[in-house]
């Protein structure tokens, strides 16, 4: 074994840096077994200093970020301070001052994920990102490593644990939204401002990332369709539940049946209890792959929190170690495919539309009319009617969500139909 150690900086000192931290200094021995070298934890960047950290060295704190990074002796930087700048900043400055990166930075990645690729390969270092997508799930490297030899055609999972835990909830009790977020909050699930959950940005992040490494294309947050989950109702649930069905937000990445372009979005989805997604229960996350060979995978786990998200940072920093020990570096990125991504009218699922009508006759026939207008067939109706109004609840079948929306906005022109209460696909059939 090698005696000098690797000398690792890292950025940022919350929940997950202190995690790192904490495990760094309790698993020594076994990391450096594992690696072939120490690991010796040289710096740790702050906003501000004074506060008592447990287990680390007052004198290894700075608020001075750059500097650290700019050492030169530095040999991996740790970045899990989030956001896009001044994190875009210093991987940069890491990477040109000899240093490898591994980040947890998801929102960064999305976003600038090609640039980072750029700048790693340009300085010949690392970067690695497991702890970006789904925490503790190694999810990346299996689909970065395991399968680069299948083809991948979907990739659907449950990838943010907040939005999970609420609809559980609002599916097991038949909560509200607003109770079910009440209860998340209290128990340290949700953010005081819960809008990167359950607007769905945090999850189209990831699915961005996703997307991007199983179709080996780029594919940025802006490419993402993206639809939060907080006009799900517990009517929602009713009917999902009469469907044979339960209600989670999904992130969904497909490959075109000809195999010329990619979709990638994020939204709330009715799922078949017998898919293996709809046993997937409160904060966790699930992450279910198609390929060609392999056939259907599924990646379950704890999809935050320090501990989790720190296991994946420690499982990528070895690998990055392991490769400045042998002076190599790991899979950068692949997009040789350089597939088109296809705007969100192209996707082709089922819908389950509820709406409020009229109750008097020939109402249905009108509804059914305009469906058949715009190319929507429907697979199902439900019709009930009380004191002059009704509720229609259709169920299609497959079609384009360009037809639907067509279909949505000639239903609302209809003066026999008070209202479009909700809009639900279906997926996982």
């Amino acid at each position: 074994m090698r005696t000098r150690p690797l000398k690792v900086a890292l950025l940022g000192c919350g929940v997950v840096g202190s995690e790192v931290a904490r495990i760094m200094t309790t698993h020594a021995d076994d990391l450096a077994a594992r690696i072939g070298a120490p690991v010796e934890l040289a710096g740790v960047a702050v906003r501000r200093t004074g506060k008592a950290r447990e287990g680390i060295d007052p004198a290894l704190v700075t608020t001075d970020a750059t500097a650290l990074v700019k050492r030169g002796d530095i040999d991996v930087v740790v970045e899990v301070i989030g956001g896009i700048e001044p994190a875009r900043t210093l991987i940069t400055t890491a990477f040109e001052h000899g240093a490898s990166v591994v980040s947890a930075n998801k929102a960064l990645l999305a976003q600038d994920g090609a640039a980072l690729h750029a700048a790693a390969e340009a300085n010949g270092k690392d970067l690695y990102y497991e702890a970006a997508v789904a925490g503790a799930i190694p999810l990346i490297r299996p689909l970065r490593e395991s399968l680069a030899g299948d083809k991948v055609n979907r990739v659907l999972g449950i990838v943010n644990g907040t939005t999970n835990f609420i609809l559980d909830k609002m599916d097991s009790t038949g909560a509200g939204y607003q109770e079910a977020l009440d209860e998340a909050t209290a128990l340290g699930y949700a953010e005081a401002d819960p809008t990167a959950d359950v607007e769905g940005f945090d999850a189209a992040a990831k699915a961005a990332i996703l997307a991007g490494i199983a179709f080996h294309t780029r594919v940025r947050l802006d490419d993402v369709y993206r639809e939060g989950m907080t006009e799900v109702t517990a009517a929602d649930f009713r009917s999902a539940t009469e469907m044979g069905c339960t209600i989670k937000l999904l992130a969904i990445c497909e490959r075109s049946k000809d195999g010329t372009s990619v979709t990638a979005r994020v939204h709330p989805a009715m799922i078949p209890l017998s898919h293996p997604l709809a046993s997937v229960r409160g904060a966790y996350n699930a992450v279910f792959v198609e390929s060609d060979a392999a056939g259907q995978l599924m990646f379950y786990g704890p999809g935050a929190g320090g501990s989790p998200t720190a296991s994946a940072v420690l499982g990528d920093l070895v690998a990055v170690c392991r490769n400045r020990l042998s002076g190599a570096t790991g899979p950068g990125e692949s997009a040789y495919a350089d597939l088109t991504v296809s705007p969100m009218g192209d996707v082709v699922t089922r819908y389950h539309i509820s709406l409020d009508v009229a109750d008097k006759p020939g109402v249905l026939a009108q509804v059914a009319t305009v469906f058949a207008e715009h190319g929507v067939s429907i697979d199902t109706v439900r019709q009930q009617g009380k004191d002059g109004e009704a509720s229609l609840v259709v169920v299609t079948h497959r079609a384009s969500d360009a037809a639907l929306s067509g279909t949505v906005e000639a239903l609302r022109k209809l003066d026999t139909v008070r209202g479009v209460a909700s809009i639900m696909r279906v997926e996982g059939e």
